[in-house]
Order: C-alpha cells, then structure tokens, then sequence
C-alpha cells in the first residue's frame, strides 16, 4: 500500500516491472532514469550478471506531482526473470502498489509470457493479493523485431480477463511506449489513491487529496503509441 510520510510531506508508491527473462523490464528502467530530471530522480542500482541479466532489483526513485505540498515519489524495480529467482521476486513484490507487466513480443517467447503472468498471480496469491484488486498495465515491448505476434493475439493471451487493462505496444531500447506505459501505471495509482482518500474522510490525521490529471507532466519527451 502506498506509505504517507506526513513529517516529510511525501506519498510514496511502489511500482513493480514484471515479466520473462530478456524481456526489457530493465531497459525500461534505464530509458526513464536517462530521460528524467537529475533533480527529480534518484541513482539507478542494477545487479546483473555477465549475460545482462538482473539478479535482484533496480531501484529508481522517482520524484514527481506535488499534491496540496505533499511530493509524490514513486520507487521503480524490477524483478529477476529467470525462475531459479522466484524467491527473489516474491520479496520485490511485498507492499507492491502498482504492477508493469512486460511480455516479449517475439513469437517463441510466448510460452514464456503465458508463464511469468501465471507466476506473477501465484506469488500475489501467496501474499494474499491478488490482480483483482491490484492496479497493473500491461507492455508489449519488442516491437521492433522481425517475428513479432500481432497485438491482438498478446491480448488474448495476456489481456483476456474479466477485467481488462490498458495495454501499450513498446521498443524500449529507443523510448517508445515506455513513459506511456509509466504514465498509465501512475495515473491508476493517483486515483486509487483519491478514491481511498475519499473512504477515509474524515478520521485524523486527513491524507491530501491528489488531483490525477497528469502523473508525470512536463516529464516525458516524445510521442508514444497506446494499443
């Protein structure tokens, strides 16, 4: 849930890059970290193996909306694709907030793709959460490739729930998409933040209530395509 520091005047939320291996969940990190703000974001910690492959979490803070003086920060991670880490993603996801799932739109990844969402609700469920009351998006990144499935079929693989959820088409290594599919996730936040703060009107100390036009204005750069 997201944390409300009323000595510091800060809303924090934490957002989790979720996907298979190689699927661009750090790329995305990287692009936000190298276009936004020194002063808005904090170092990006990557722990990765020779193969390029994070191990742990990167950790992005990221600053922006300042709601009635209170500043909004937002943390990034991602989680470890590979399985032998599921541990390790089972520990990035506690007090998660928000959730980018990041499928690979190449053709023989899709088996992969079907997979870690089946992984992500399993290890929701063992910490009692589930997507039903999670916000989440949904990128499909790679984009660029020359075996891509069409969109359409990602989103009857990965978008066919009872709920469906805005789904943004990407190329990470370039940009495209991926302050979109920020911008999304962030906005989702803000509002399930203004509805909670609604419920709780009236009991003491009384949380800011946030305006939810713009998560990130003035951040993103560029024209990004939304599925």
């Amino acid at each position: 849930m997201s944390i409300i520091n009323y000595a510091n005047k800060e809303i924090q939320f934490k957002i989790v890059y979720y996907g298979p291996a190689l699927c661009g969940k750090t790329t995305n990190l990287a692009y936000i970290h190298s276009r936004v703000d020194p002063r808005n974001k904090g170092e990006l910690v990557s722990l990765a193996t020779a193969a390029d492959r994070t191990l742990f979490f990167d950790f992005l803070p990221l600053n922006a909306v300042v709601i009635r003086g209170f500043k909004t920060k937002f943390q990034l991670y991602t989680v470890p694709g590979q399985v032998i880490y599921n541990a390790t993603r089972q520990l990035v996801l506690r007090s998660v907030d928000g959730i980018v799932f990041v499928a690979d739109s190449q053709w023989d990844k899709m088996e992969e793709n079907v997979e870690s969402f089946k992984n992500l609700q399993d290890n929701l469920a063992r910490q009692g959460m589930s997507l039903d009351e999670i916000p989440y998006v949904l990128q499909y990144n790679k984009r660029d490739m020359p075996n891509v499935a069409p969109v359409h079929y990602l989103e009857y693989l990965l978008n066919n729930r009872a709920r469906r959820v805005n789904s943004f088409v990407a190329v990470a290594t370039t940009g495209e998409g991926v302050f979109a599919t920020l911008n999304a996730i962030a906005r989702l936040l803000l509002q399930k933040f203004a509805r909670e703060t609604e419920n709780t009107a009236g009991k003491s100390p009384k949380p800011p209530a946030p305006a939810v036009s713009s998560a990130f204005s003035g951040i993103a750069a560029g024209v990004t395509r939304r599925v």
